[in-house]
């Protein structure tokens, strides 16, 4: 009686196992899918800022060649005034920052130049939950070659 009960339990058992694996690889599933897709926008997010990044250094880079070369003392002197780093970020900044905005460009010590610039991220996938955008920042400093 025994070995009869403990069939019928192991029938039971396996009637109600039917259809649980594919319940369960759905949903797994489903998890892969949203994790590729935060991953895509975590990488797009990553890779705009870096591209900010560049672009305040290279505009840092062109505020510091846009120096005066003066002689004092009989030795080449480099100044840097606030609105020649101006100049030469926003220059370089309307050429090649798409979509991108200077937001200050200045000297602090007449021989560096300091540039903030700003730009918004936009999610490639998941638009629905940022539909605004991010706003990016990115500030560098590049020194004059002569001092």
């Amino acid at each position: 009686m025994t070995r009869r009960w403990a069939r019928a339990v192991r029938r039971a058992d396996a009637a109600d196992d039917e259809g649980s694996v594919l319940l369960l690889t759905l949903g797994y599933a489903i998890l892969a899918l949203v994790a590729v897709l935060i991953c895509v926008d975590a990488t797009s997010l990553y890779l705009a800022q870096k591209r900010l990044d560049a672009l305040a250094d290279a505009a840092a880079l062109a505020g510091a060649d846009g120096f005066t070369l003066s002689v004092v003392g009989g030795e080449p002197r480099a100044e840097l005034t606030s609105d020649q780093v101006r100049a030469q970020a926003l220059e370089l900044v309307g050429d090649v920052g798409a979509g991108a905005a200077l937001l200050s460009a200045s000297t602090p010590d007449g021989v560096s130049a300091r540039v903030t610039v700003a730009g918004t991220w936009h999610p490639p996938v998941l638009t629905v939950f940022v539909p605004d955008g991010v706003a990016l920042q990115a500030t560098a400093t590049s020194r004059t070659a002569l001092r």
